[in-house]
């Protein structure tokens, strides 16, 4: 074990050099890079400029536009550091040549010769990035524009409002999109069938297409259930531990097998040679609704199971399924219709459109209505855990807003929004899908970790699978974006922006350097640990140094390696922490009064450290406390009384207050032990028995020996005490219980009685006071006399003969 981590230490000493060589920013030496062409830039920046003042180009030109603009912004963006080597050799040379002159302290001729020299060849090396700069920013202007311009037309055309679908004057419109594409399917068939060539090709493909026809029925028809048979053959006959694991990757097949089917279909028809322009178009969408259906099915297979580990996600997971096969072939369907609708010259009229969308819409609310309804309760399994009331909070969040936009959705297509109606419904059927999706990869991921590690279905409950779901959600985001209209290039420029980090004082900071910088800390920490470990278990044991020696050097490389780690850090990162100095210094100074407690207890704690009026092991007594010190750390140290209880006392107490430490030098320690014995007792006597009895605890010392000393002549006793050096104060209750057991066994014996207070009571004028007791009794006529005034018996207390052995 320690030459294993004598081994690790020499590969991460080893390992440094190069990791910082990877990542320390180095400065580039004299590299030359390539001007941009200003003269093509001002063209583009012009034909864009013009662009948006007319608005009159498409989205589309507005997008190449865009995309070409970025190129030039890249290419700004790396002309920015343009001679920055020769720029920094001259700003250190000027900074040698000392402050700028003024008025009252000028240069010499010599040196002001020279120095506007070097000013002259600064300016002239900062003129290309001086320019990189003011193209850079102009061309970022132009990109925002273009993208406010794109996002406003969206945004128009997504409340375009279109005839109502229920008007029955724009069914017409509807049923003629129809007729018009059955008739172009069939014209396009004919056409083909009455060219020789086509007929030609498909007589000579005609093998092929059987077979392809043939495979694909298989695939398609009976692929589904023969997976889905075997699947459940599968988890029958696995482990419990494993079982879901090789379901779920066997019954990926339900997806793959049936589109790879349609894909064979759409071969075959393809190899047929029959198809047109807009008969291609359709036919072409099959394997995306085919994948769009089979993959709806499965996810809602796996959500709403009612076998497995996982609870299911509702009450009723057949009626959870059943809507949710519905809401597949709806999806199937809507892909198809697009592909149906787009190739059609001239384009749908609005009525057309809105006829044929709404529909859908319509019937896609019905279903998600249903099945919001059945999420909105949540899973009704009572569980204790604080995961699974989240989850149902989430399932109850997701139901609510699923049924939200089956109202609102359909409402929107009747009065003719159907662009806003499509655009909130569709996204929702994806989104849940995306969902549903990171749920069940959540559940593989879990399941896996368990089969790694062995552990039952509270590992379910474990950090690391929290942690797995944390990242897919985070990683899926973009995915969402897309979803709701997010354009591939606002998640591009949101990454540009992202990466280029943000200007504090200043010092830039970007994910590249946060990166960095974590990376050099992570290896300066684990290069600290390793060293401490390698100091603690095979270098220090072998030293003459006692325990809190060793507790304390270690205790000391950590904390100054911890500091080095991260000076080395911020320092290889390129973060230059001079401009932050003020805003360092006034938050310092805040700190310091908020934080004063904290930073005593950190500076007590180095003391203790460094000066080690205690260690490890010490029996100490600090306000009150009295206990063995099990530990010492920066800001607290942890005492165990006698009781095992644990006491965390500030370092600052100790270091500011009044330590008691019984065992600092030596384990040495007195026991004293009074002992009284009866009046009549032969002293002498007494004095030898308890002397004898000291003498013989092995734990006393005998140099010097243990005394007994008649002390006092008590009220009660004549008292003795037993004064003895212990070898280990730890053992001090055990031995006083020993000697006191022997004490009470040889007076036994010896006949030497151990007293006990013992007091008498004379009551003065007895019969009186039961004389007055009586009378109440004899006459109860005669009320008692009244209470008289405390001052009525001061003349008793006053009596002299009150007191003394009368009492």
């Amino acid at each position: 074990m320690r030459a294993l981590r004598f081994i690790l230490l020499a590969i991460f000493l080893a390992a440094v050099p190069a990791a910082v060589a990877v990542f320390l920013p180095v400065t580039a030496t004299a590299q030359e890079t390539k001007a941009p062409d200003y003269e093509a830039w001002e063209k583009d920046a012009t034909a864009a400029e013009e662009a948006l003042a007319t608005d009159r180009a498409t989205i589309r030109a507005f997008e190449q536009l865009r995309e070409k603009i970025v190129g030039w912004r890249s290419q700004f963006a790396a002309a920015q550091s343009a001679n920055a080597a020769q720029i920094d050799t001259l700003r250190n040379q000027l900074s040698a040549l000392g402050p700028a002159p003024t008025d009252d302290a000028p240069d010499a001729r010599e040196i002001a010769a020279r120095r506007s020299q070097l000013n002259d060849q600064l300016a002239t090396l900062q003129a290309p990035g001086l320019a990189a700069v003011e193209a850079h920013s102009r061309a970022d202007g132009l990109i925002r524009r273009i993208d406010t311009t794109i996002r406003g037309r969206q945004a128009k055309e997504l409340l375009r409002l279109f005839p109502s679908p229920i008007n029955p004057q724009n069914w017409e419109a509807g049923l003629a999109v129809l007729t018009q594409g059955i008739t172009t399917l069939w014209s396009e068939t004919a056409e083909a069938w009455g060219n020789p060539t086509r007929r030609a090709e498909l007589k000579n493909n005609l093998p092929v297409i059987i077979l392809f026809l043939a495979i694909a029925a298989v695939l398609t028809l009976r692929g589904p259930s023969f997976i889905e048979k075997l699947t459940v053959r599968l988890q029958t006959g696995a482990s419990m531990r494993g079982r879901d694991i090789a379901a779920a990757i066997l019954s990926l097949g339900q997806v793959v097998v049936p589109v790879a089917g349609t894909l064979l279909l759409v071969l075959a028809i393809a190899a047929s040679g029959m198809t047109g322009l807009r008969s291609a178009a359709l036919i072409g969408a099959f394997p995306a609704a085919a994948f769009s259906f089979f993959g709806a099915r499965w996810i809602g297979s796996w959500l709403f199971r009612t076998t497995g580990s996982f609870p299911p996600l509702t009450t009723r997971p057949a009626e959870a399924r059943f809507h949710v096969n519905m809401i597949a072939l709806m999806l199937a369907l809507e892909v198809l219709r697009r592909a149906f609708t787009t190739e059609v010259r001239p384009p749908l009229s609005m009525a057309a459109q809105s006829v044929w969308a709404a529909p859908l819409v319509c019937v896609l609310a019905v279903i998600l209505f249903r099945l919001g309804m059945l999420l909105r309760p949540g899973a009704l399994v009572a569980s204790g855990s604080a995961t699974r009331e989240f989850h149902d909070r989430i399932a109850r969040l997701l139901g609510t807003a699923v049924v939200a936009v089956s109202v609102v959705s359909p409402l929107l297509a009747v009065v003719g929004y159907v662009n806003a109606a499509n655009a909130l419904i569709w996204p929702t059927v994806i989104s849940l899908g995306l969902i549903g999706l990171i749920i069940i990869l959540q559940r593989f991921a879990t399941d896996i970790y368990l089969v790694a590690t062995k552990t039952g279905e509270e590992g379910r409950e474990a950090l690391l699978p929290v942690l797995i779901g944390f990242v897919l959600t985070i990683l899926s985001i973009p995915f969402f974006a897309l979803i709701w209209g997010a354009r591939t290039a606002d998640l591009s420029e949101t990454w540009t922006r992202f990466s280029e980090g943000v200007s504090l004082g200043g010092t830039r900071l970007s994910p590249g350097i946060l990166v960095t910088l974590s990376i050099l800390f992570v290896i300066g920490y684990a290069i600290t640990r390793l060293v401490q470990g390698a100091l603690k278990s095979a270098i220090l044991p072998r030293t003459t140094l006692d325990k809190g020696v060793q507790n304390a050097v270690v205790s000391g490389i950590g904390y100054v390696g911890i500091f080095l780690a991260g000076l080395i850090a911020v320092t290889g990162a390129g973060i230059d922490l001079s401009s932050l100095a003020i805003v360092a210094g006034a938050l310092s100074v805040g700190i310091g009064f908020g934080l004063q407690n904290i930073v005593q207890n950190f500076v007590s704690g180095i003391i203790l450290l460094i000066e080690r009026p205690i260690s490890e092991g010490d029996m100490i007594e600090v306000n009150g406390q009295f206990g063995t010190v099990r530990g010492i750390s920066v800001r607290s140290t942890w005492i165990e009384t006698f009781d095992r209880t644990d006491v965390i006392v500030p370092n600052g107490d100790l270091v500011s207050g009044v330590v008691t430490n019984l065992t600092r030098t030596n384990l040495m320690g007195r026991l004293i032990i009074p002992v009284g014995v009866a009046y009549g007792s032969d002293t002498r006597k007494v004095e030898a028995i308890l002397t004898e009895i000291a003498e013989a605890q092995p734990l006393v010392m005998v140099d010097p020996a243990p005394q007994v000393l008649f002390v006092a002549l008590g009220a009660d006793s004549l008292n003795f005490e037993i004064r003895a050096i212990l070898s280990d104060v730890n053992f001090k209750l055990a031995v006083q219980s020993e000697i006191l057991h022997e004490v009470t066994e040889r007076f036994a014996a010896e006949g030497i009685e151990i007293p006990f207070a013992q007091r008498d009571i004379w009551i003065r004028n007895a019969d009186a006071l039961v004389g007055r007791r009586a009378q109440p009794e004899a006459k109860s006529d005669i009320s008692a006399p009244p209470i008289k005034d405390p001052s009525d018996f001061s003349d008793v207390n006053n009596d002299p003969d009150a007191g003394g052995e009368d009492q």
